[in-house]
Formats: C-alpha cells, sequence, structure tokens
C-alpha cells in the first residue's frame, strides 16, 4: 500500500496581527522535522499543501524545494470567523489573546458549528466535511506512493475520525491534541485509506523544548 503523511504546520504566530506566519519556534520544529524524515529515507513523491501561509513555510522550512502542489481542501477551518459568528463581530478581550480561553472557547463554538449553528459562519460544517474529503481524494489520487501533505489540526481531526467513522465531535477532540508538525500516517490504495499513526513527534526526542500545541 502507497503511504500518506499528514503533517500539521509549524507553530504560527497566535496573537499577532498575523496569526498566519510561523513563528520563530515553528520554523526551527519545521526544519526539525524535515531532518528526521531524511534520516529514515523516507523520500515523498508528491508533495501537497494547502494555500495558507504557515503551511506552504513549514515545507519550505522542511527543506523540500521540489515543486508541490496546493489545494484549498487542506485549509484549516476559518476559527476567527467562526467566534466572530458565535460572538456577533464582538469577540471578548481574553478570547482573542488568553490561549486557554481561547480553545476552550473555540472547542465549544466548534461544536455548536458541527450541530448546525452559527448560519452566518462563512462555511458550514458539512462544507468543511466535504473539502476535506476532496483534498485526501486529490493527495492520493494514482501516481503517487509516498505523500506529504502540509495541512493544520482540524483538518487532520476531521480526516482521521472521518476514516475511524468516529462521531463529528471527536474531530474537535482530536484536533486538540495535535502537536505542531506532528505525523500522522495514512496508508492507502485507490480510494480505501487506513490511518497506522496519529500525532507522533520523534523528532522532539532529543528537544522537548520544541513540542508545542499552539
Amino acid at each position: 500500500m502507497a503511504e500518506l503523511y499528514l503533517i500539521r504546520h509549524g507553530q504560527a504566530s497566535f496573537g499577532a496581527d498575523n496569526y498566519d506566519c510561523l513563528s520563530e519556534k515553528g520554523h526551527a520544529q519545521s526544519a526539525a522535522l524535515g531532518d528526521w524524515l531524511r534520516s529514515t529515507g523516507w523520500t515523498p513523491d508528491r508533495l501537497v499543501t494547502g494555500t495558507l501561509e504557515r503551511q506552504r513555510d513549514t515545507l519550505t522550512a522542511m527543506g523540500y524545494d521540489d515543486a508541490s502542489e496546493e489545494h484549498a481542501g487542506f485549509n484549516e477551518y476559518d476559527f476567527h470567523n467562526l467566534l466572530m459568528a458565535r460572538f456577533q463581530g464582538q469577540m471578548p478581550d481574553d478570547v482573542r489573546g488568553d490561549r486557554k480561553s481561547h480553545f476552550r472557547t473555540l472547542r465549544d463554538t466548534v461544536l455548536e458549528w458541527q450541530a448546525g449553528g452559527l448560519p452566518d459562519a462563512s462555511e458550514s460544517y458539512q462544507t468543511f466535511v466535504d473539502r476535506t474529503a476532496a483534498a485526501m481524494e486529490h493527495a492520493t489520487r494514482d501516481g503517487a506512493r509516498r505523500v506529504l501533505v502540509v495541512t493544520s489540526g482540524g483538518v487532520i481531526g476531521q480526516l482521521v475520525s472521518s476514516a475511524m467513522e468516529a462521531p463529528a465531535r471527536m474531530m474537535m477532540e482530536l484536533n486538540l491534541q495535535i502537536k505542531n508538525t506532528a505525523v500522522t500516517k495514512f496508508v492507502f490504495s485507490g480510494t480505501r485509506h487506513f490511518v497506522h499513526q496519529f500525532n507522533a513527534t520523534p523528532h522532539f526526542d532529543t528537544d522537548h523544548d520544541l513540542l508545542t500545541y499552539s
């Protein structure tokens, strides 16, 4: 069977004006992952990212300079838009700037979104499900045996929970566990794909200070 590695992007810039760029630690995490992958002899023959800056820059910092593809289906759900929809455009300061408050509130917001709430959001949960499934189909189409995808935590959580036929809320439970630059491995044959590894960070075994969740 062929192999697909889903990589969560490196640490982004929480609280900054431009969240969608890697922090200094995010660059270091990405470089460590690239070094580890090359040390294993695992060489991708297809590279795919979403269209977000933090996803593209993670691949670059990993040291993969070959031509890569972009597929917007691998973009994260727009968590800022969801929070603004929930709070009708007036997001509380603690949700905006405090990590613990932000992610606790985001979890509840996503669960509401999955249940059909937040009608003013720019994307429905079903649209998110459909586009991530289409992105997976694109990445695993005929012709590649080792596929490397840089994406985001919500996308990985959705694809894993879908493959496991888990309840929808499991997407967010997994999302909140996924470490920056963690490796989630699928094997696939045609349209069938199976989870073989989740949220692994062997590239941090000798540098635990690089481990982050957000």
